[in-house]
């Protein structure tokens, strides 16, 4: 259900921001936005990606632009509904991800398939967005999307120990992607979808017995002290990333002078896209070393060719994606030997 500009403004009276950027820069500043989205204030994605750009916007712009942020759903509403709220002017910009609403943004799922995208978050960040500036715009012609990225590949974290492709046969994992839950299905999976907020008391209450995540995202939910293993699927491609829109409303864009416009430009797209890619790397290893030391946890990789027949496995999913794609008019084939390719250009050493 959408949510009302009533309801946005008395949610936004009953909670403090983050300090990112208010007070006397907001007070000054010619054009205040609201950003809006789902993990906690210590979430890397908030303290790392959100808060420096939000910083570097404002001050490219001379204090002319000042960005507020609201993390955990401050402003109302639930996960899958924050793309409508950059939409309808609820939220002025929004961190989100397109997979909260499956089957809406069929080319932003091109990344999602099982072993496309990388394993680096650099390099599906700016593969990412050179799809989405060759391929998205229509998609996503109802906001002014000023990033598109992935970060990099998911493991998965369990009660229970996976060692073999079989282990995982019969577990309630949490999926992130109508994809990623696809690929655990054909692998045997219980697979149950949620979006991550909801995983740390699902995994309190029994309801998943783990959950496929990036290590970025672990200590933002607690899945070191909710689980003991951890476990690395290896090879060239990822089984899985989830990718990202971080979406402004369209009339508020428009209502900014040109130059403030090149600003949030020039801000956004690759830039952000590098940035963000950039940090799901470096806070990935931070987070890995972190329960590395962790008593109690394990870290360990299932066998390559177990992850080779996986990767097999799902090519029928592949198959369908592409046909689905196909029954909208988009050559699908295309679009994911596009994909692979823009991986493969950015999976480059320096």
């Amino acid at each position: 259900m959408p949510i009302s500009r009533r309801t946005f403004v008395a949610a936004a009276a009953g909670v403090v921001a983050s300090p990112a950027l208010i007070g006397k820069a907001s007070a000054q500043a010619q054009h205040t936005f609201r950003l809006h989205h789902f993990l906690p204030p210590v979430s890397n994605g908030h303290a790392k990606m959100l808060a420096p750009w939000a910083k570097k916007i404002q001050e490219a712009s001379g204090g002319r632009i000042a960005i507020q942020i609201f993390p955990s759903m401050q402003l109302g509403g639930t996960p899958p509904q924050l793309y409508d709220q950059a939409r309808d002017g609820v939220a002025d910009i929004v961190w989100t991800l397109p997979g909260s609403t499956p089957g809406r943004f069929p080319l932003s799922e091109v990344f999602e398939l099982p072993f496309v995208a990388g394993r680096l978050g650099v390099v599906n960040a700016q593969a990412a967005q050179e799809f989405a500036t060759r391929h998205m715009a229509d998609e996503t012609k109802d906001v002014k999307l000023l990033s598109y990225w992935a970060h990099d590949t998911g493991l998965i974290h369990s009660k229970k120990q996976v060692t073999t492709l079989d282990s995982l046969k019969g577990q309630k994992l949490r999926f992130p992607t109508r994809l990623a839950g696809e690929a655990l299905k054909v692998a045997g999976v219980n697979a149950i979808g949620m979006p991550v907020p909801q995983v740390p008391e699902s995994l309190a209450q029994g309801v998943i017995d783990g959950a496929v995540v990036p290590w970025e995202v672990v200590p933002a939910i607690k899945v070191q002290e909710l689980v003991k293993y951890h476990t690395n699927v290896p090879g060239k491609r990822a089984l899985y990333v989830a990718t990202f829109f971080l979406a402004m409303n369209r009339a508020k864009f428009d209502a900014m002078p040109d130059d403030l416009k090149k600003i949030m430009d020039d801000n956004s797209h690759m830039a952000f896209a590098k940035m963000a890619g950039a940090m799901w790397d470096t806070a990935g290893a931070e987070v890995k070393a972190m329960v590395e030391k962790r008593s109690g946890n394990v870290i360990n990789t299932m066998p390559e060719a177990d992850a080779a027949k996986w990767a097999e496995m799902c090519k029928p999913i592949r198959a369908t994606f592409a046909e689905g794609l196909k029954a909208k008019g988009i050559d699908g084939a295309k679009m994911i030997a596009e994909a692979e390719a823009l991986v493969e250009k950015y999976d480059k050493p320096a």
